[in-house]
């Protein structure tokens, strides 16, 4: 391993401890007399009834489910002993020549379960075990009957352990962790476990995820990534479940991945050569396989749930999510140092895994004795296994012992600590949560589709309307154009009538003075005595004439009158009929509005309801226990609070000798340590520009003297995480002076700080590294530079880290950022869309918009406000889900300068209005 002197006697780890067979058989444990390379194999049966290992649980011991309401650990406790199965390793070469003349110290009775100690020829000590296995029984019956049991309590939502203990040399190695390359039925429990595991997943909605870790010199290293050679152990403090939260976490997909992996572990791990074993393995390994399960709603597929209605909503239940943690333990063998032959280094090595070996045998003694004290706390490998032996895990051991009568006394140590171990009681616990995800996409697809439905009757309802008035309008302009019509004929038949009457009566009146013209007045006595009648006749004639055309006309006028009459009468039923359409209307206009007056209802309750569920799944989901180390960097976008930036490295009684240190020493010389030989030097002056950065006094100084070019130069050529965390801080410290962040930019610092982001995991460096990205994206200036080096998307890469105090220095850049934008639209000098959607921080921003940590939110609402003042901004807005988050942020921030913002934002925007409208939403 790199960074770790090595003896020459140290070799690379590949396989377990030598099995030595009399005869060769399939299956067979003594099928390989010298250990080869692990390679890949091909997939096993799938998992099959329990085997008769499990069969013979009692009923007190049988696993029972908890109720699905029970979240976390399961309501229900049972209890479960641990199973110990015994299993004799062939003679080796050596003992086939030293034992020639001896009787093996060991007889089986796999039968009865039972095994013989001899302690001379004529006397035997008798044990019995749960499974006793011969020198040849096969690998696959070796884990049907020891950890088949487990991995499907593991996949029942259960914890269980597989642990392999014996005297070194004995053949645990070869019983866990075989791979198999040559011959298949050599696999070992590791590689036929996943096999199971994978044949009983679905792909699609289970998971499952791979730690392979090891216990060497009371250190817990990586075995997937060697840097990481100290990893702390962490304990909760209200359930004592302990964690490991530095070690790598792999999710794997298929067996030949998983084989690779274990592949790459075994070549870290260490072992050495002694006189009992060739390769003899020198650290406690653990491989930790976590299994992520929905055993709720399997029969449903997710297609069907488009087919719901919208009455069925309350039907919805969330589909519960098991959890089960398998851990396979390949114990050290312990060894006398007399008979391995160990010294120097491998002397202390033999006495660390003897010490911690002792230790977990004390614990054991304790719960088998049902001690009111276990000293779990003695070493930490009794730490790790703390929830296997009297926890809540499903535990099966295995103990391998030798044949050879010279190991008598190792072997009956081992012997009795199995029969110890059988007395050890678990409370076997399941675990087992609600998928509140699931559930809130499947009520989110069903809000959508009562939203669609309802816009589609919405429409219906609005084209029928239109049709019916149309229709109605097309009969009134007809019965309108009739009545004119018959009107004007009947008003110019009058007109006719009446001036062919004047013309009558105009011509009898010609015709009558013509008469009297001609006529004179001759014969006045005539006229006196005979014309005169003859005169009045006529007049009394005309007068008559006159009166017949006074009462035709009079006549005509009724007759008008009465056919006006008739048309409005003959108008009334169909102005009736059309009034009757209109009322029909009306009353169809009012179910629909009721009926989609009853729609918006249920698409509230909807949405309510996935309010709710969303706020169980973030309560469910969080860690209100968290603990922050160091001050983090804190404002909404404000740069000032970085001046507070501390190192958990320096504490507040340094500031005055550091500060005497700089005016004694001077600053020259302090930069001059920076590139030291010497790493303590390097690290110790590295700290002290540091804290000088976090003045702004110093700053000035510190950037005429060069500091700035060489901690950029630190984090360009060094790799310790040490030096480039606190470099980086001091950089940040630096960035909070815009003429300071114009020369980083110029020296390429940008680009460093992305590269420290992408190789870092420490979340204290990722912090260091996104606070001064965060006082980069503050400056309007460098806007387009900044997104062009990569400061963005280094920005969103550190989100990886999950740390809440990482995550709220990428939401303060990200707020700066869009503040700078948001101020640049609006003086005219922005335009297009936002460089932050276009590197893709739009679904990360929506995501954590109603964050749990108030530091978070406020960070990403004032984003969110600020992206939507741009109005090009908008329809990206609407598609990626940030409208509703805008308008919960109007009604429920907190912060009411964030709230005023938003509801002016959203009533501003045209396009906003305009899909609010149609959304039926009121601001």
């Amino acid at each position: 391993m790199s960074g770790r002197p090595f003896s020459s006697f140290y070799t690379t780890r590949l396989v377990g401890e030598i099995f030595m067979p009399p005869t060769r058989a399939v299956g067979d444990p003594s099928t390989d007399n010298q250990h080869k390379g692990r390679n890949g194999f091909p997939r096993g049966p799938n998992l099959r009834n329990s085997s008769s290992f499990k069969s013979k649980l009692p009923p007190s011991s049988a696993v029972r489910r908890s109720s699905p309401g029970a979240l976390g650990a399961g309501a229900d406790a049972v209890s479960g002993r641990v199973r110990v199965a015994v299993r004799l390793r062939p003679q080796n070469a050596e003992e086939l020549e030293a034992d020639a003349d001896f009787a093996d110290c060991v007889e089986l009775q796999p039968e009865l379960k039972r095994l013989k100690l001899r302690k001379n020829n004529w006397d035997s000590d008798t044990y019995e075990f749960d499974e006793v296995l011969t020198e040849y029984a096969s690998q696959k019956r070796v884990y049907e009957v020891v950890a088949k049991p487990v991995v499907e309590s593991v996949l029942e939502g259960y914890n269980g352990t597989v642990m392999a203990y014996g005297q070194t040399g004995t053949g645990k190695t070869y019983t866990l962790g075989r791979l198999g390359d040559e011959d298949t039925s050599a696999r070992g429990i590791m590689v036929r476990s996943l096999e199971d595991i994978f044949s009983n997943i679905s792909q699609e909605t289970d998971t499952v995820t791979v730690s392979y870790l090891q216990l060497y010199m009371e250190t817990i290293q990586d075995l997937l990534n060697p840097a990481n050679d100290n990893i702390s152990i962490v304990e909760d403090q209200k359930t004592g479940d302990v964690s490991l939260p530095g070690a790598t976490v792999v999710e794997i997909r298929d067996q030949q991945s998983f084989v690779e992996l274990l592949r790459i572990g075994e070549a870290h791990r260490f072992a050495a050569n002694t006189k009992l074993n060739t390769e003899s393995s020198r650290s406690h390994a653990f491989l930790m396989v976590q299994v992520r399960r929905s055993v709720l709603g399997r029969e449903n597929d997710f297609t069907s749930e488009h087919d719901v209605s919208s009455n069925g909503v309350n039907n919805f239940k969330p589909p519960i999510i098991r959890k089960g943690k398998l851990v396979v333990v390949d114990l050290a063998g312990s060894e006398r140092i007399h008979k391995s032959g160990s010294e120097g280094h491998m002397l202390e090595e033999a006495k660390s895994i003897n010490l911690s070996l002792s230790a977990l045998g004390k614990c054991i003694n304790a719960l088998a004795e049902n001690s009111a004290h276990v000293p779990v706390r003695d070493s930490k490998l009794t730490r790790l296994l703390k929830d296997s032996f009297g926890g809540t895990s499903r535990t099966s051991l295995v103990i391998t012992i030798g044949p050879s009568p010279r190991h008598r006394a190792e072997t009956a140590s081992t012997i009795l600590f199995g029969q110890r171990a059988m007395k050890v009681e678990n409370m076997l616990k399941i675990k087992e949560e609600f998928d509140y995800k699931s559930l809130s996409k499947r009520l989110e697809i069903q809000i959508e589709k009562l939203t669609a439905e309802n816009e589609r009757l919405q429409k219906a309802c609005e084209d029928e309307v239109e049709r019916i008035k149309l229709e109605a309008q097309k009969q009134i302009s007809e019965a309108e154009r009739d009545c004119a019509e018959a009107l004007k004929e009947e008003k110019m038949k009058c007109q006719m009538d009446y001036m062919e009457s004047i013309k009558q009566l105009e011509e009898k009146w010609m015709l009558n003075q013509t008469k009297h013209a001609s006529n004179g007045f001759i014969g006045t006595s005539h006229a006196a005595e005979g014309g005169m009648p003859s005169g009045n006749d006529e007049v009394s004639e005309l007068k008559k004439l006159l009166q017949n055309e006074v009462q035709q006309r009079k006549a005509a006028e009724l007759e008008i009158k009465n056919l006006k009459d008739c048309l409005l009468k003959s108008m009334k039923p169909e102005l009736a009929g059309g009034n009757a359409d209109i009322f029909n209307l009306q009353k169809m206009l009012e179910e629909e509005s009721q009926q989609r007056k009853k729609l918006e209802e249920e698409v509230i309750v909807l949405r309510h309801q996935l309010s709710q569920l969303t706020l169980e799944a973030s309560q469910t989901t969080s860690c209100p226990d968290r603990s922050r180390t160091g001050n983090g960097f804190v404002g909404l976008d404000s740069v000032s609070s970085l001046r507070h930036l501390q190192f958990k490295d320096a504490s507040d009684g340094e500031r005055p000798s550091i500060s005497n240190l700089h005016e004694k020493v001077g600053l020259h010389k302090i930069l001059s340590l920076l590139e030291s030989d010497d790493p303590n030097v390097r690290i110790h002056a590295v700290k002290v520009v540091a804290n000088l950065a976090a003045e702004e006094a110093n700053q000035e100084k510190i950037v005429e003297a060069g500091g700035l070019s060489s901690l950029l130069m630190l984090l360009r050529s060094y790799e310790d995480e040490t030096i480039r965390r606190i470099a980086a801080g001091a950089v940040a410290n630096l960035a909070m002076n815009e003429f300071n962040q114009e020369l980083i930019m110029a020296q390429g610092g940008i680009c460093l700080l992305a590269m420290t982001a992408s190789d870092a995991e420490d979340p204290q460096t990722l912090r260091m590294v996104a606070g001064a990205v965060a006082n980069l994206c503050g400056n309007d200036k460098l806007q387009t530079r900044l997104r062009s080096e990569g400061g963005i998307k280094a920005l969103l890469g550190m989100v990886r880290s999950r740390h809440p105090d990482v995550l709220s220095q990428v939401a303060r850049g990200i707020a700066n950022f869009a503040k700078c934008e948001s101020r640049a639209a609006t003086q005219g000098t922005k335009h297009g869309r936002s460089l932050l959607i276009e590197d893709g921080a739009l679904p990360w921003i929506v995501q954590n918009a109603n964050n749990e940590a108030s530091l978070i939110r406020r960070h990403v609402e004032l984003a969110l406000c600020h992206l939507a003042q741009h109005e090009v901004n908008a329809k990206d807005l609407i598609s990626g889900g940030a409208l509703w988050e805008l308008v919960r942020i109007s009604r429920d921030c907190s912060r009411d300068d964030i709230r005023a913002l938003a509801c002016r934002t959203l009533t501003s925007s045209p396009t906003f209005v305009a899909e609010l409208r149609r959304l039926r939403i009121e601001v």
